[in-house]
């Protein structure tokens, strides 16, 4: 199952709609024209704050990390 998550790669502020992108498999760059042209069209400030909401919902990827030390004394 897919899950969706803020962007490590294809980040500009905070990684959501490269996450988007990556979710769906379509360039990032699209989703941010889309979406750029989208809060023009509709006003700033509810784009600023659907925004700001995905921003504290999308969560940041979890990465697999392995404690090097313990590894060793294994």
């Amino acid at each position: 199952m897919k899950k969706l998550y803020r962007s490590e790669d294809n980040k500009v502020i905070a990684g959501i709609l490269g996450g988007i992108g990556e979710y769906f498999d379509i360039d990032p760059v699209i989703i941010r024209v889309f979406f750029i042209f989208l809060a023009f069209a509709t006003g700033l400030l509810p784009f600023i704050i659907a925004y700001i909401v995905a921003l504290f919902v999308v969560p940041k990827r979890p990465h697999a990390h392995v404690d090097a030390s313990r590894a060793e004394s294994e």
